[in-house]
């Protein structure tokens, strides 16, 4: 997909919840993850499988979210049928909880292989996001994202990973004590070309805070953040895209530096700065995204 601003869970065993989620038209996000694994309990975890089978199995729009389902760890012995329960055209990404060892996803990259087959479609179509949630993960974070070429992003687990530095259960602040894994999950996805996802913001009633997050996340370099409530998804759709001043400038950069090619010119400048090729291809990027937020709009 060409853009991820926003993920928002929906537990896969609340049909109501995920009817909710599927209708939320221009107020959607950009992917909705069905939840097998936290939200579930262990005796829903089968009608899980059953509902969101069934949701993939429906027909939907071009313009319609990303469709992803998270699995249950590879530990629990369920992550193989759970996969097999939601084989489908419509699924975009597996999301991989608990990862560890870059040895997690090549064997669930292996699986969807066969079922892929299995199911008559192209291997490879489906691809797999990798939740970073342990002290250990982040140690290995830049194998686990050259892992493979299905691997498409990495999430950010921040409770888990909380947990194991022993950080308190109420936490304020500007968020320092996470700051180196965030930043190592961050660098390894940009050698790997893969999208970022950051935690929760778990209070969905405090806007302000949620939207103050949201910058932080973008500033460090996040392609968007998860959400657990629909409120959340207007800020985050709104954070993570380019502001009208930052495409105007955009604008600006691949306009001088035609000029300059055509004139001959190596070195531009713009606004008594120099503007080398990496902010070139910033820039390009910026109206990259640009455009594919104007061609989801125009398809709603």
């Amino acid at each position: 997909m060409d853009i991820l601003r926003s993920l928002m869970f929906t537990p896969g065993q609340r049909q109501n919840m995920i009817d909710k989620a599927l209708a939320l038209g221009e107020a959607s996000p950009d992917a909705i993850m069905f939840d097998f694994e936290d939200s579930v309990p262990p005796d829903q975890k089968d009608l899980a499988r059953e509902m969101v089978g069934s949701v993939l199995r429906r027909t939907f729009p071009a313009n319609a979210p990303a469709l992803i389902v998270r699995v249950n760890s590879v530990a629990t012995g369920r992550q193989s049928a759970d996969m097999r329960a939601v084989i489908s055209p419509n699924l975009f990404a597996v999301l991989l909880p608990k990862v560890e060892r870059p040895e997690d996803v090549v064997a669930a990259d292996a699986v969807l292989s066969l079922l892929e087959q299995e199911a008559g479609l192209p291997v490879g179509r489906i691809g797999l996001i990798a939740a970073i949630e342990s002290a250990r993960a982040i140690h290995r974070v830049v194998d686990i994202a050259l892992s493979t070429r299905r691997l498409k992003g990495l999430m950010f687990g921040a409770e888990d990973y909380a947990r194991d530095l022993g950080l308190p259960v109420a936490r304020t602040g500007p968020g320092w004590d996470l700051l180196f894994a965030r930043s190592a999950i961050i660098n390894a996805a940009a050698m790997a070309s893969l999208f970022t996802m950051d935690q929760v913001h778990m209070n969905f009633k405090d806007q302000e805070a949620e939207r103050s997050d949201a910058i932080a996340s973008r500033q460090l370099g996040f392609s968007g953040k998860c959400a657990i409530h629909p409120s959340q998804i207007p800020i985050l759709n709104s954070v993570f895209s380019p502001t009208i001043e930052e495409v105007e400038h955009a604008r600006k950069v691949v306009v001088a530096f035609q000029e300059a090619a055509e004139a001959g010119v190596g070195c531009v400048m713009l606004g008594g700065q120099v503007v080398e090729q990496p902010i070139l291809e910033r820039a390009e990027r910026v109206i990259q995204t640009q455009d594919a937020i104007e061609r989801r709009t125009k398809a709603s």
